[in-house]
């Protein structure tokens, strides 16, 4: 049987690159910092800013060179780059002009990363502290090592950007959540990562509030990277990621309150809420189906005929006509999609209600600005055929073969670059 579990699977293998619909918790860096001086772990002192305007004043306060960073849900953002200037989304600035200027070039534009969508990320949020004279970069993280069956602990003297290139570097050692921090960790972490007496009692006190976090806050990871020390010789935590169990929601709710989603993780949850599956692609030829075998068959259709899905959207069998209207106008906004498949075989879901659902969209958004191509086959698909024909909506044709609609939708959509 094919279901939305196995879709996923084959799509992650074969599809690649794939979103599945799962659910996690992200955290923006100001909402990261927070958590680790709540567990007394040594972070810069930050402010958030809007606008150009308060970032000046901010480094104002700060009297003294400063880093600000843009506030998105991914990674590698020292290495990004800015649609305005071509800059990073990690900036160093001496002064309050300078920092306007950055600001400027910064909110309301898109960074691209390694990690964001290929038209980059709007930044919309600016986290500003005071710049950090730094003398080395360390990394540090808590985990679960599922096939050990363990939580380990992961180190490396080669933190920051450098974490990624430098694997081999990069340390395990297995603990346990009663026992804790032992001096065997200890003594291993200070013999590898060359520290003093006096620097490994500051990092054992990072250890033990680390792990007391994980434990508290129900993590499945704490990663800080990079944790620098200073040429004063103090460390401090730059930046963190975490990672937290969504089954512990409940007991996690002020934390689970501060979930910040991107564009694409809000239109997932709007439409889960409709009770209907959506998996996201990276096409721009939209797919409303019924049930993941005509997903799949669908899909395959499309790219026989040189078209590329942007998503699938499931109505299943029991949604109603105002859970469809609402998902057909979540779809319309999708800046992505520029043809629009709708291909329903009617057994329990009615093609005269599928019907219904699309001129009631077409009405309440304003009708359709892209080609959609409909394929009605099944419970009064003829009475659904009828209703739509008899709308008179522009941009939108009836075909009920199945190749020949795949055929005319990737014939009336541009092709993907």
């Amino acid at each position: 049987m094919i279901t939305w579990r196995s879709i996923a699977r084959t799509f992650q293998r074969h599809h690649a690159p794939f979103r599945a619909q799962v659910r996690q918790l992200s955290l923006l860096e100001q909402h990261s910092h927070k958590l680790l001086q709540e567990f007394k772990l040594p972070v810069p002192p930050g402010f958030l800013v809007t606008t150009p305007e308060q970032a000046k004043q901010v480094v104002s306060v700060i009297n003294g060179p400063s880093v600000i960073k843009a506030q998105v849900l991914a990674g590698g953002r020292g290495k990004g780059r800015f649609s305005s200037d071509g800059q990073s989304g990690v900036r160093r600035v001496e002064s309050p002009n300078e920092a306007f200027r950055n600001a400027t070039n910064m909110l309301g534009y898109y960074l691209t990363t390694a990690q964001t969508p290929q038209d980059g990320l709007k930044v919309d949020k600016l986290y500003i502290y005071k710049a950090v004279s730094i003398a080395q970069e360390f990394y540090f993280a808590m985990t679960f090592d599922r096939q050990h069956t363990a939580p380990v602990l992961l180190i490396s003297s080669s933190g920051g950007t450098n974490i990624e290139s430098n694997v081999d570097k990069l340390h395990k050692l297995y603990f346990g959540l009663s026992t804790g921090i032992t001096d065997e960790i200890d003594a291993y972490i200070q013999a590898e990562l060359g520290l003093s007496d006096s620097e490994m009692k500051d990092i054992h006190q990072i250890l033990v509030q680390m792990l007391k976090l994980f434990k508290e806050k129900d993590a499945t990871l704490l990663e800080l990277n990079p944790l620098v020390r200073s040429e004063e010789g103090e460390f401090v935590c730059l930046d963190a990621k975490f990672g937290f169990d969504n089954t512990a929601r409940y007991r996690q709710e002020e934390l689970f309150g501060l979930e910040e989603r991107s564009p694409e993780q809000e239109e997932e949850r709007r439409l889960a809420e409709l009770g209907l599956n959506y998996v996201r692609l990276e096409g721009n030829i939209g797919n409303i189906v019924n049930g993941a075998g005509l997903a799949m068959a669908t899909n395959d259709l499309i790219s026989l005929y040189g078209g590329k899905s942007a998503n699938f959207l499931d109505v299943g069998g029991t949604t109603t006509k105002q859970a469809l209207s609402k998902a057909f106008g979540i779809l319309k906004k999708d800046e992505r999609v520029k043809g629009i498949l709708i291909n329903i075989y009617g057994g329990i879901v009615r093609c005269d209600m599928i019907a219904e659902a699309i001129v009631s969209a077409a009405a309440e958004t304003g009708g359709f600005k892209c080609p959609v191509v409909v394929r009605l086959q099944g419970t009064n698909s003829e009475k659904g055929l009828k209703l739509i024909k008899q709308s008179g909506l522009d941009n939108l044709v009836v075909e009920p073969e199945f190749e020949k609609a795949a055929q005319r939708i990737v014939k009336e959509t541009p092709s993907v670059e």
